[in-house]
């Protein structure tokens, strides 16, 4: 089997499982999306023990930055600035996904933007944005983070399937 084919073929079998997984038993604590787009994540990084690492890190940090951001926007502290509030927050917070990127961990921005975006879109399409902060499965930083977890492993796993399968 050629290695594209046994790559196909173990995404399309890992991720059935995936969705099964989030879509059913890990419904409260997992999103399929955000574990699908950590799973491509992983393979953009280079589909590797590294990348693994930087994956989840990375996407992991994102939505910390994005929780931050949430959390700012939600408690009105800078109320004063109007209808900059939001843009002048969420510049200072976006500045934070690149400058870290001297540090290895971090250093795949499009990782640690996926976990921004990822964290922000949940939480203003869901209504949870003044969550940021809670300490249970209604905070979507929580959620974010274990779905990126989660996927970024079946990442890894599908990666090693497919080269079992490409022998």
């Amino acid at each position: 089997m050629s290695k594209l084919t046994a790559l196909a073929v173990s995404i399309a079998i890992l991720g059935g499982v995936w969705a099964y997984l989030a879509l059913n038993p890990l419904a409260s604590i997992a999103l399929v999306w955000v574990g699908f787009i950590a799973w491509g994540c992983y393979f953009h990084t280079g589909g590797d023990a590294a990348a693994l690492q930087k994956t989840i890190a990375g996407m992991s940090y994102g939505a910390v930055i994005a929780g931050i951001a949430l959390y700012l926007v939600s408690s009105g502290l800078l109320g004063a600035l109007g209808v900059l509030a939001a843009p002048v927050i969420i510049a200072v917070t976006v500045f934070f996904l690149v400058i870290v990127a001297g540090c290895n961990l971090l250093s795949v921005v499009p990782a640690n933007v996926y976990g921004y975006a990822a964290t922000a879109g949940l939480a203003l399409t869901a209504g949870t944005a003044g969550n940021a902060t809670a300490t249970d499965l209604t905070n979507p930083v929580l959620l974010v983070i274990i779905s990126v977890v989660l996927g970024a492993l079946f990442g890894a796993a599908s990666g090693k399937l497919a080269g079992a399968l490409g022998k």
